[in-house]
């Protein structure tokens, strides 16, 4: 069975948690492992928290989250930032050393899951953060 998340999100705080909940009730259902939800908990809240802090172009922005039994694919699609960098080049320029107090979500996202990429929308000003991770145990 295949269970498809989307949604369009207020970028603020309150939105963060929201998607976390919604998706980790998806995969729940499914009967994936707690270990396993909370890897995908702290790379969807990574992702989410450096869109509301950094994205200042949007309003809103985008979660989607398929999710097959085998494996969960997410993507966190964001509006852009005002200085106009985009994809790869403005999450590179907020990553920070292992022991920073800030800016270690890419990282974060990167042990906890498998094929983190970021990359800019084609057409469209915004990031696209994409991870997946396989749900056995």
């Amino acid at each position: 069975m295949e269970v498809v998340l989307e949604m369009t999100l207020p970028r603020n705080a309150e939105s963060a948690p929201l998607v976390r909940h919604t998706l980790d009730a998806s995969l729940r259902g499914l009967g994936v492992g707690s270990e396993i939800r909370a890897d995908i908990a702290l790379a969807l809240g990574e992702a989410c928290a450096n869109v509301i802090q950094h994205a200042a172009a949007g309003m809103e922005y985008e979660v989607r989250a398929r999710m097959d039994g085998a494996r969960c694919v997410v993507d966190v699609i964001d509006g852009g930032t005002v200085d106009g960098a985009d994809g790869a080049a403005a999450w590179e320029r907020v990553e920070a050393p292992p022991l920073a107090e800030h800016g270690r979500g890419l990282r974060l996202m990167r042990a906890f899951t498998e094929g983190v990429q970021i990359a800019g929308r084609a057409h469209r000003n915004g990031s696209i953060v994409h991870f997946e991770k396989s749900l056995a145990s």
